[in-house]
């Protein structure tokens, strides 16, 4: 599975509005934007994918924003990848292909089922939780 610039920032706008899912105030992608670097037209299109989604609300107004609409503990980061399209990077190998691009093949398959095992297995609360209490550092994918 390849992880995109794009599946990249989705999830760290799901992990900023998780961390802030208590509070009632919507998040302004100014806020995001500042707080990871990410450009404000992209991350307004991948909000309006999250909206679609159904996991963000948007708020209008001077005051407004973004909003996490569900849990964050039903949304998981494949959840995320998946909702930007992210695609598996593996290819397929020919009828003709010979035994080495088979076994080649067969690692790139592992690879990617291992990717998708470990994506699915984190929660956005769970890695908001960890974000909080300063756990970033020990987390890996």
């Amino acid at each position: 599975m390849l992880i995109s610039a794009r599946v990249h920032y989705a999830c760290l706008a799901m992990l900023e509005l998780a961390m802030r899912a208590e509070d009632a105030a919507p998040v302004a992608v100014r806020e995001i934007t500042d707080q990871h670097n990410i450009p404000g037209p992209f991350l307004v299109q991948i909000l309006r994918t999250l909206r679609t989604a159904g996991w963000v609300q948007s708020v209008r107004g001077s005051q407004g924003g973004y909003r996490l609409s569900v849990d964050p503990k039903e949304i998981t980061l494949l959840d995320v990848a998946e909702a930007m399209g992210c695609q598996e990077g593996s290819s397929h190998v020919a009828e003709n292909a010979t035994q080495t691009d088979q076994s080649l093949q067969r690692v790139w398959d592992k690879a990617s089922e291992a990717s998708r095992e470990v994506l699915s297995s984190v929660r956005l609360s769970d890695l908001a939780e960890q974000c909080r209490y300063g756990d970033a550092t020990m987390f890996y994918i």
